[in-house]
């Protein structure tokens, strides 16, 4: 659906959402969506829990999209879609938008397209991890290692130590490595660990999450 949006659209230098999947985590960590947009230059912008007026022109335009198409009368889902389209049309183009009295397209041509194309054919040509890995360098999470020495991240587990069980490391990511760093308390190194899901194939795949065998290292 954004990349229909997109095409429609134009790409947009931001994207303001709810902080709910599948825009946000409470993981600490961006989520495989917010890393596929940053890897085509757009940035996230997350609404704080439970502040509506933080993003209140969309709210407010939600509310008056449902007393204009009134849901509750339409026999099928299609037959909604056509009237929110109206209703769209009617808002943005025809009804006088103040103080001007001309309508929002007439006094905002420019968000008609954000000069940014985009075409999803192409999308494999303009997209790139390097955003992605410098937007990850700058997360440091804390997880704490099981019982069986291992930590979680990104839905998979990984090594860490059994002589580290039920302790709480930091863990940040190196976007030269492509690895995944675990400290201690005091800023200690105590292990890497590749990150193979950060790479194009995984987070335009939508795979970030897909939960990869762990295999320790022979000696630990």
């Amino acid at each position: 659906e954004l990349r229909s949006a997109f095409t429609q659209w134009g790409l947009p230098e931001r994207v303001r959402v709810d902080n709910g999947v599948p825009w946000g985590s409470d993981d600490g960590l961006p989520t495989e969506l917010e890393c596929w947009l940053t890897g085509l230059g757009v940035t996230l912008t997350l609404n704080p829990p439970y502040r509506p007026q933080k993003n209140a022109v969309v709210e407010r335009s939600q509310g008056v999209a449902k007393q204009w198409t009134e849901p509750r009368t339409c026999a099928t889902p299609e037959e909604l879609q056509d009237r929110l389209d109206q209703m769209d049309h009617r808002q943005r183009e025809q009804y006088p938008h103040a103080p001007s009295g001309r309508s929002r397209l007439a006094s905002h041509p420019q968000l008609a397209h954000s000069v940014r194309g985009y075409d999803p054919a192409s999308e494999v040509e303009r997209w790139s991890v390097d955003p992605v890995k410098k937007h990850l360098a700058e997360y440091v999470i804390r997880r704490r290692v099981d019982s069986q020495g291992k930590i979680s991240v990104y839905n998979t587990q990984r090594f860490a130590g059994r002589d580290l069980c039920g302790r709480t490391l930091h863990v940040q990511f190196d976007p030269v490595e492509v690895r995944w760093v675990m400290l201690d308390d005091r800023g200690h190194e105590l292990r890497r660990v590749d990150a193979p899901e950060v790479c194009d194939e995984a987070i335009r795949g939508m795979r970030m999450m897909y939960r990869i065998p762990c295999r320790p290292a022979p000696h630990a």
